[in-house]
Formats: C-alpha cells, structure tokens, sequence
C-alpha cells in the first residue's frame, strides 16, 4: 500500500460497480449516509468520473446530484466535463469522422451506436445491443441516422472480442481512434488522445488544483488512465486484476463498502 501524503481536495468516483452496485440497482447506504456528508465537512469535492453520458446516469444516483453530493462530472470518458451546467471542456467527433466509422461497421455487419452529451442512439435493437445497453440506459434510442442531427462525442460498436481483427482489418480506427471493451459484446470507440485521465486534468487545471491534491476510485479497464493519472488511485475489490496491480490501494468489493473503508483506512475521512 502505497502511503498517502499529500492533502486530497477532490475525489473522482466511477459510477458502475464503484459508487452504483448495478445487480442490485442501488448506491450503497455507506455512500449516502457517510460518504458524502463526512467528505463535504472536510471540503473535499467528491466528483463522478464516469464512460455514461449525464443522460444515461442510473436513476439511484439521481437524488445525489445535488450541492449535498456531486456537483462536478467527467462524463462519456472524458469527452464531456462539466460542473454544474457550466461545461468546462468538450471533445466532440466530426460528422464526417464519425460517418466514416458508421460505413465501416456497415460493411462489416456491426451494430453501432452514438452517444450525445445526453443520450444514446442505436442502429438496430439486437439482443447484443439489448443486452449491453438495458442496465446502462434503458430508454435509448434506436435510430441509425441519429448522428446526423446530434454532436457526437463517442460511438459504440457491438461485438464479441474474436471479432477485434476484423475491426482492425477493416481499418475503422483510423490513426485517431481507439477501442475500450466494457461488455462482452460492446466496445467504446473514442479519441485516442481522450480518456477519464484528460477530463479529469481538464477539470483540475480549470480549478487550480494539483495533480497530487487528486484521488480516484475505479474498477474497470477504463478506469486504468484515471488511476494512473491522480495523486492516489484506488481499485475497488471487484476491480479488474489489471486496475487492481496499478492501483495505490486495493480495497472491499462494492457491496462491503468499498469506499467508506478505503478513505477510513487511509485518513482521508
């Protein structure tokens, strides 16, 4: 275990098996009741860092988004980063880049997708997409020409991983793009130069805050950036064993109160 020695001023918290424990479709009473009260008597600012878009946030974390919870949001992987309704930074992909991608996937038979600032629209209805998409937002839209009106700010394509040569075959990462999986039959599709870590440095510079001031908590393989990137990252015990070997600190599995023990263990509440 890494010692912690510098002040933290803001933690940055993935949503999906971090602060929301999905197979139950509720945020931890540890989060609500000590959590967030006890790391706002301290000043810390306690932000979400999340591949969601604002939209698409589980409607347990909802009551949360309040001057009592969180205010300040890294959202779509760092592709849209606001606080408050003020945005701070924006990353969206070209009509034309994203058309591109769109054709290539057509012609290879994967569905896609493409996500707003607030919403997420599909190709087509498949069971792939059903079940990839029904615990993250259930209400998505299925309409394959929804690009053409919206700004996108990252696209989804699904599909299982034996099928990642084709994608690379057919070239439709291009030398901007790059994939992230985080389902079985999903990827996301974004910036190569983008991620969690960007929004987060984004939002730190736009507060004056140190790199070193900075915690983060996260599980999955789009959480390896953020937790390398803060002062101090912490690996949930139901992370990934790669997020866990780079972690500062691996703690308790969301549903033993991962969080809660973890800023206890090392002081920072």
């Amino acid at each position: 275990m890494k010692a912690l020695t510098d002040p933290i001023k803001v933690i940055f918290f993935d949503i999906d098996e971090t602060l929301y424990y999905k197979k139950e479709t509720r945020i931890p009473t540890s989060i609500t009741e000590q959590v967030l009260p006890r790391l706002k008597e301290k000043g810390i600012i306690p932000a979400i860092s999340t591949g969601r878009t604002y939209g698409a946030f589980p409607d347990a974390l909802k009551p949360l988004l309040n001057e009592k919870g969180f205010e300040l949001f890294v959202t779509i992987n760092g592709q849209y980063n606001l606080y408050k309704n003020e945005i701070i930074t924006q990353y969206p992909l070209t009509q034309e880049r994203v058309s591109r991608v769109i054709q290539k996937l057509n012609t290879l038979g994967i569905e896609y997708g493409v996500v707003t600032a607030d919403e997420i629209a599909v190709s087509k209805n498949t069971e792939q997409v059903e079940v990839s998409l029904r615990p993250i937002k259930s209400d998505y839209i299925v309409d394959p020409d929804h690009h053409l009106h919206h700004q996108v700010f990252q696209l989804l394509a699904f599909f299982e991983e034996d099928r990642i040569q084709d994608i690379i075959d057919a070239d439709v990462l291009e030398d901007d793009l790059k994939e992230v999986r985080w389902h079985q039959y999903s990827v996301d599709l974004l910036n190569k130069h983008n991620s969690k870590a960007k929004g987060i440095t984004d939002v730190l510079a736009h507060f004056g805050i140190g790199i070193d001031n900075s915690m983060a908590f996260g599980d999955g393989l789009n959480d390896v950036e953020m937790l390398s990137t803060v002062g101090y990252g912490v690996a949930m015990g139901n992370a990934e064993p790669s997020v866990k070997e780079l972690a500062d600190y691996v703690t308790l599995p969301i549903e033993q109160d991962g969080v809660l023990v973890a800023l206890e263990k090392l002081g920072v509440i």
